[in-house]
């Protein structure tokens, strides 16, 4: 082993010695001038070194490169460069080209001819010769853990994979004995979606995993289908998920079966039908839904029955009481007016135009339809050889699309219900169906906890920012939403349910949750303003890591899709190459044949 290793350092590229000043944190480098015109920012680095009469491999990423001349910096020399532009004798010749190393991970020789993690303990002599590392060297330092390793690109403007590793949150070999919070950070076009979809098939890898997607824009359901997806990179999800043999549900919201009256009252609050009855937004619409709610209940009518015409018949009934309407208009008044409105409405119409749009949601005999509860009780199921990964895909668009999930039933006098009714569905009836998801992956995890388990679980959340602000958000429903995502941030770690958010800011997503992620990818976009002061705080204050990722370019400045560079900077046990979590720098994949062949997931 270690004849092997020494005979790769030797015949890896040597570009400087360590020089001084260093220390166990950053290093100086001494570059030589073989290498000077080398572009080494970015590049992975390692040395060898003995520490406790062991040889040890240090490995890091050059972060900065300084040219000095210290003639050029003297103001005489200073006045004749000016006059000459160049001196034979001095320019150039006496130029010195110092690098910045900052150390990732160091490997130590080990009895059981195996490297083992190890520390930076001691700062090797000055003169230490420093190479550039290459895909030889890193394998064989990873050599045990080759199975477990996963890529998504190259080490940071270089030709080295950067070897990650996506652990599921169980314990055994492959696992990481607990759940991870992980974050995916940057601008529109930074390629944030594309890798949140690479480390979905990194995770989609364990049959024991489960994988849950809150999908509010549509664009992994598209993938999970085999939809045109628009971009260059066109991950074939489908075919992909199909060779792992990892089940897929794609659920849209025509799939989906609401479970609770409370819900009921909130969407037809929501709804035109009681602004079409003159009761405008307020405090009296809200009592209207409730009540309604509420009478429906006690007159033993089932969710799954409100899209019936008899359920119907009862609610216009209820209405027209007036002591239901006491309840939401107490003045004479109001009340009159409303008894007028409901006098003239016609009831055929408000039932086809708004009475079903917002009762088939709670309809359980669709076709393939499933309530949330079954839907989650399902996914956490732990006895299954194969754990799925299930989209829930709450876009308005699927909404709106025509499907044949409604069948035809008959109605009150003979009528035939048309086989399409649009459902009401707008951005706040959105936000009710991500609570009531969100209130039961808490509640499947806190029972299963009770009961000596963990869950295994992966939920990814799109557009996070929207959901869990910093800033307060503007009704109840979204700060509900908000204050669950951020208590499980915080605690339903330890039921083995981890969350992937992926948001556009840093800045306007709420810090606690910030505070909670373990794993860090930053994407282009995030070096003004409060996005850098916010990217400071979570990197530590690093300057020499900071400098770097200021340097990533816009991925459409480039001339055409082949040259685009999606840069990202990760921090946290992502790699093991980064043990006390040193931000490593990395250019995502940007053809999907070397993302499939690099991970075998093309066969």
């Amino acid at each position: 082993m270690k004849d092997t290793i020494d005979h790769l350092v030797n015949q890896a590229e040597r570009i400087g010695v360590i020089g001084s000043p260093s220390s166990t944190s950053e290093l100086t480098l001494d570059i030589l001038g073989t290498a000077a015109a080398k572009k080494l920012v970015g590049e992975l680095a390692f040395f060898r070194y003995v520490q406790d009469g062991q040889a040890h491999y240090a490995l890091g990423q050059i972060t900065e490169i300084k040219l000095r001349n210290v003639w050029h910096e003297d103001p005489t020399m200073r006045s004749l460069v000016r006059q000459r532009g160049r001196i034979d004798a001095v320019s150039e010749r006496q130029d010195t080209h110092l690098g910045e190393m900052v150390i990732s991970a160091v490997f130590s020789t080990s009895s059981n001819y195996s490297y083992r993690p190890s520390i930076l303990g001691t700062v090797p002599s000055t003169g230490t010769p420093v190479y550039l590392a290459n895909d030889t060297v890193i394998q064989e330092l990873l050599s045990l853990y080759r199975d477990q390793l996963f890529y998504l690109g190259h080490v940071y403007g270089s030709t080295p994979l950067l070897p990650l590793w996506f652990k599921h949150f169980d314990s055994g070999p492959e696992g990481a004995g607990e759940a991870y919070h992980l974050g995916i950070f940057g601008k529109t076009g930074s390629g944030k979606s594309v890798l949140a979809k690479m480390i979905l098939l990194a995770y989609a890898r364990y049959p024991m995993m489960a994988l849950l997607v809150i999908d509010p824009q549509g664009e992994f359901s598209k993938e999970a289908r085999g939809e045109t997806v628009p971009g260059e990179f066109r991950l074939p999800m489908q075919k992909i998920l199909s060779g792992l043999r990892k089940p897929v549900q794609v659920h849209g919201v025509r799939d989906l079966v609401l479970d609770r009256w409370e819900l009921f009252a909130q969407i037809l609050y929501e709804s035109p039908f009681f602004e079409q009855l003159s009761i405008p937004k307020g405090e009296n619409r809200q009592l209207a839904a409730n009540t309604l709610a509420d009478r429906l209940q006690r007159a033993k009518v089932m969710l799954r029955d409100l899209h019936t015409r008899q359920a119907f018949e009862r609610a216009w009934e209820l209405l027209g009481d007036e002591n239901v309407q006491k309840v939401f208009y107490r003045a004479d008044g109001p009340r009159a007016r409303f008894q007028s409105m409901y006098d003239q409405a016609d009831p055929d119409f408000f039932f086809a135009n708004y009475w079903l749009p917002v009762t088939q949601l709670f309809r359980e005999d669709r076709r393939d339809a499933k309530k949330v509860e079954q839907l989650l009780t399902n996914m956490f199921d732990p006895d299954q050889a194969q754990r799925p990964l299930v989209i829930i895909d709450l876009s308005i668009e699927q909404v709106t699309q025509a499907t044949n999930s409604i069948n035809a039933l008959p109605l009150f006098g003979g009528q035939t219900q048309p086989q399409e009714t649009p459902l009401f569905w707008n951005e706040m009836i959105q936000a009710l169906v991500i609570r009531r998801l969100l209130e039961g992956i808490r509640t499947a995890a806190e029972i299963a906890y009770k009961k000596g388990r963990t869950l295994n679980t992966l939920v990814l959340i799109d557009e996070a920012h929207r959901l869990a602000p910093r800033e307060e958000p503007e009704n109840d429903e979204k700060k509900a939403i908000r204050g669950i995502l951020i208590d499980a941030a915080r605690t339903t770690r330890k039921y083995g349910v981890g969350w992937l958010f992926i948001s556009q800011t840093l800045s306007s997503l709420h810090r606690e949750i910030l505070d909670q992620l373990r794993i860090f990818f930053f994407g282009f976009g995030l070096s003004m303003g409060a996005e850098f002061k916010a990217l400071s705080e979570l990197v530590g204050g690093r300057s020499k890591a900071l400098d770097l990722y200021q340097l990533f370019r816009d991925p459409h400045s480039s001339f055409d899709s082949t040259s685009r560079e999606y840069s990202f900077m990760t921090t946290g046990p992502v790699s093991p190459l980064s043990f006390a979590g040193t931000p490593l720098f990395f250019n995502a994949f940007n053809t999907v044949e070397e993302f499939l062949k690099v991970n075998h997931l093309d066969s």
